[in-house]
């Protein structure tokens, strides 16, 4: 299917803009009025990372004239292998004021407009309303359903990307002319059983392969031209390389785009997408201990028994000594309960303290009385005890 372009009047182009942009011109599916269309265009990027990085570089060196980013993070040395519009000096700065520099380092005559914020029900319309259509760079779920739900309630595209490991997919959402991303994906997965890329990792390079795909199919609805990626998503395997198309349709019962829609205004996505480890609402608070505790703990005469549940792949990088592996996964199915004393105080670690709160409250809805979590995890452990280790 072709579209009439989104953004229907250009804006003139200066006489060093025709010549940087010589090589659009030249295209007849764009020449000089699609160019001073993209001049005129406004696209919102949802985060500055993996997918948004390549994205925002691209839709720079097109010429789109203004970008807003969207993204609350810094920018962390774990980024850089993929994360390519960020550099060892920006570590430490906000990750869309490190963005705004490189963009224009890549085209001064873009326009950037910073959001310094975690997109929210509270905000999305209004960041979202300003923009022609949206790319979707982010990592987590609550925000892809919460992004899906603005676009659909204000009429506009995005164009969707999602990576983890070697695999990656890519579509463009458009309610009206075919499936947004809840027709596709209706339900969120059970809380924790998709890993994060900071927990299943990333091959860094799969961010450009998605990234530039999704740049692509931005400015080709902007323009009108070609075939979007409407109706279809685009499945990538790194390791085969290959690409295969699906066909995905509307949902004629779609709880936001269907004929009888249920979700008529933005809602909690947190709490759709579920919490790993939240608190029911009978529970009280988790117990924990800092790192530090912990140590104390562990230099007694009667030590308790400290549990990693990371993977092995992550326990390689860093690890906690006379720490136990027993993957989360084993608190899920139940496993995990047999290897576990119950003459003897337990105390549960992860990366950062999210995984780990969760396999706490599962001991403790168990029978296990005297758990606890270690808040912050072993990256606390690493910056508070023993920095010698890699951080990640």
């Amino acid at each position: 299917m072709s579209t009439d372009p989104l953004v229907k009047t250009g804006r003139a182009l200066s006489k060093a803009e025709t010549t940087r942009y010589a090589r659009h011109v030249l295209l007849p599916d764009v020449g000089r009025e699609g160019q001073e269309r993209l001049a005129a265009a406004r696209v919102l990027v949802v985060g500055a990372g993996g997918l948004g990085s390549p994205a925002l570089l691209y839709l720079a060196a097109a010429g789109v004239g203004t970008i807003g980013v969207v993204d609350a993070d810094v920018v962390d040395l774990t980024n850089l292998h993929r994360q390519v519009i960020h550099s060892d000096a920006d570590i430490g700065r906000p990750k869309t004021e490190s963005a705004e520099a490189a963009v224009h380092r890549v085209n001064p005559h873009v326009e950037v407009v910073r959001h310094d914020v975690a997109l929210d029900s509270s905000n999305a319309l209004g960041i979202v309303a300003g923009y022609d259509l949206v790319v979707d760079g982010t990592d987590n779920f609550p925000t892809r359903y919460l992004v899906n739900d603005a676009c659909v309630l204000l009429g506009k595209p995005h164009v969707w990307g999602s990576i983890l490991r070697f695999d990656g997919q890519v579509s463009v959402w458009w309610a009206g002319h075919g499936p947004c991303y809840r027709c596709v994906f209706p339900d969120p997965p059970p809380p924790g059983s998709v890993p994060s890329c900071a927990e299943g990792g990333v091959l860094g390079v799969l961010c450009a392969a998605i990234g530039s795909i999704q740049s692509t199919e931005a400015i080709k609805l902007l323009l009108g031209i070609g075939e979007p990626l409407v109706g279809r998503l685009m499945v990538h395997d790194a390791l085969r390389q290959t690409w295969d198309s699906l066909t995905v349709r509307a949902d004629p019962q779609c709880p936001v785009c269907g004929e009888d829609p249920t979700v008529t205004e933005l809602v909690d996505y947190v709490e759709f997408c579920g919490v790993p480890g939240a608190a029911t609402a009978h529970e009280g608070d988790l117990p924990s201990v800092t790192v530090l505790e912990m140590v104390d703990e562990l230099a007694a005469p009667q030590p308790p028994l400290l549990v990693d549940v990371r993977g092995e792949e992550e326990r390689s990088i860093a690890s906690i000594p006379g720490a136990v592996p027993i993957h989360l996964d084993r608190f899920r199915s139940g496993e995990a309960f047999g290897e576990l004393p119950t003459d003897r105080r337990v105390l549960i670690h992860c990366k950062v303290g999210g995984r780990s709160a969760e396999a706490t409250r599962l001991a403790l809805r168990a029978g296990f009385t005297d758990v606890a979590n270690v808040e912050g995890g072993i990256l606390a452990y690493l910056r508070e005890v023993d920095p010698s280790q890699p951080e990640y």
